[in-house]
């Protein structure tokens, strides 16, 4: 039971990760192409639906990457994406580049990001709003003759939504018109907040009806990454984008083993299969160990301080009713209580401590 009853939740939602693209821009992380290829491995034994590979064309590595991933690594349950960007202002598809590499990536699924923020297509693209929607369109277009699946990332959509909503969702029209099976939502500067981002998802759910699927990308800026992508699953969104441990340019990007725990624990919406979710805190744990990063102890769910106890009334009750001081069993996310001696600790804590030794 969700406990919501003020909105409709969806059954399930699309799980996309994209660690091996957004989660490499976070400061501190420089991953090899076998590191890229062990954490696919992992993130489709978690079982997500997309793993974005990276960006061909944009550097050696992902380029290597998308050459040797068909033949190196067989997936099971997960669907292998190239992400790029529109066509250039004034160019012609069959000749940009960008699309070409996206191609040449040999994925049956490519994810495209484009300006919906019209003060971005003005000011940085220093282009018209008509050639705005136009770049988005041709090569969504483009790429469904040539057989794609096209998921159409709404850079700055948000921001974009609040000071000009008639022309952002233009630019959502002109991709759904030409093909896009997917628009995703993004609050690419992570400044909106969730009452923001559910009102607007809501907004724009009602406006393309059953027509295409949404998603929202978010970011944590204002320490709102997951609480936007939960209020973007309940204005309608039923496709999350994120990164494992939250991995991200500036502060992070939505943190996945967060976000999928509380959708389906607390929401009662299906992410990754109900017998996957054991495998959340191993999967953590390894890509933390593969991108050389220390793993947050504190971090929900999967943290190895997440059912920690020090208080000794604590660890009393809970060696009578586990379920009194524990929000969900640690063993349905792979975790473990565990028990700290301290000053705090009493006769239980030395007695629990001693047990599981």
């Amino acid at each position: 039971m969700s406990g919501d009853t003020d909105v409709t939740l969806p059954r399930s939602v699309e799980v996309f990760d994209t660690t091996l693209r957004d989660g490499s821009q976070l400061e501190g992380i420089s991953l090899t192409v076998d590191d890229k290829l062990r954490i696919a491995e992992q993130l489709d034994w978690l079982g997500v639906n997309y793993i974005e590979g990276g960006w061909p064309g944009a550097n050696p590595k992902d380029d290597e990457f998308f050459r040797r991933v068909h033949s190196e690594l067989k997936l099971d349950t997960s669907t292998l994406v190239a992400f790029g960007s529109t066509r250039r202002k004034a160019g012609k598809v069959d000749s940009d580049d960008t699309l070409r590499h996206l191609l040449e990536a040999n994925t049956g699924t490519v994810c495209i990001v484009g300006k919906t923020w019209d003060y971005h297509v003005t000011a940085a693209l220093e282009t018209t709003l008509d050639e705005g929607v136009a770049m988005v369109a041709d090569s969504v277009e483009f790429l469904r003759v040539q057989g794609r699946d096209v998921l159409f990332d709404a850079e700055h959509f948000f921001d974009g939504y609040k000071r000009n909503p008639e022309f952002s969702l233009r630019v959502l029209e002109g991709a759904v018109e030409k093909g896009a099976s997917t628009l995703v939502l993004c609050d690419t500067n992570g400044g909106s907040l969730p009452h923001e981002v559910e009102r607007i998802v809501a907004d724009v759910t009602r406006y393309f009806g059953t027509d295409v699927r949404i998603g929202v990308h978010t970011h944590d800026d204002t320490g709102c990454g997951v609480a936007n992508a939960l209020a973007g699953v309940r204005g309608g969104a039923t496709h999350v984008q994120g990164t494992v441990n939250g991995y991200g340019e500036r502060t992070g990007n939505c943190n996945l083993t967060t976000v999928i725990a509380n959708l389906a624990l607390k929401m009662g919406v299906e992410t990754i299969a109900p017998d996957r979710m054991e495998r959340l805190t191993p999967v953590s744990h390894h890509v933390a160990e593969l991108v050389n990063m220390p793993l947050n102890p504190q971090q929900p769910y999967v943290g190895t301080s997440a059912f920690a106890h020090k208080a000794g009334l604590h660890v009393s009750a809970i060696a009578r009713r586990p379920d009194a001081y524990e929000h969900v069993s640690p063993d349905a996310v792979g975790n473990g209580t565990r028990f700290v001696v301290s000053e705090l600790a009493g006769k239980s804590t030395l007695q629990m401590k001693a047990v599981s030794l």
